[in-house]
C-alpha cells in the first residue's frame, strides 16, 4: 500500500464557530464537538474533514504561527501501518522535504509524522498504532 490522501485539516481559532459553519453546509458533526480539541467529519467518499484547536497544534509543534499570505490547509496521508509512516516519511526527508515533526505516537492512538510539500503546506503521515 502506498499513502493515500485521506483527511483535510482546518486550525481554528474559534471552534464552536467552525463548526456550525461546516454544519450549515450539512457534515454531519457530533453535537457536543465542540467541547473536543480535536474533531473530524465524514466527507463524501470516505474523506473526512478535521478541525484542531490552536492548543492542540501548538502541543505538537510549540513554535507553531498562522501562516500570512497563504491556504490554512493541512493534508494528511494515512498509511498502511506505523512502519509505512516512518519509511514514508525518512524517504521524503531524504529526498530533501523538510521534515516538521518526526515520526511519534500521538496520544489519540496514532502513530504521526509531518513535513512541508514543495509550496510550504503542511503535510501529515499517520497510521494506527495496533
Amino acid at each position: 500500500m502506498t499513502a493515500q490522501l485521506d483527511c483535510i485539516g482546518l486550525v481554528t481559532t474559534d471552534l464552536a464557530a467552525s463548526l456550525a459553519f461546516y454544519r450549515s453546509l450539512g457534515l454531519d458533526i457530533a453535537p457536543d464537538a465542540e467541547t473536543q480539541p480535536h474533531v473530524e467529519a465524514p466527507l463524501p467518499g470516505g474523506m473526512r474533514l478535521m478541525w484542531d484547536t490552536l492548543d492542540v497544534v501548538r502541543s505538537m509543534h510549540p513554535d507553531w504561527t498562522a501562516p500570512s499570505g497563504s491556504p490554512r490547509v493541512g493534508l494528511a496521508f494515512r498509511c498502511a501501518d506505523p512502519a509505512e509512516v516512518d519509511a514514508t516519511y525518512r524517504r521524503l526527508v531524504a529526498a530533501g522535504r523538510p521534515g516538521v515533526a518526526e515520526p511519534f505516537d500521538a496520544p489519540w492512538g496514532q502513530r504521526y509524522a509531518s513535513l512541508l510539500d514543495p509550496d510550504g503546506n503542511g503535510v501529515d503521515l499517520y497510521a494506527a498504532i495496533a
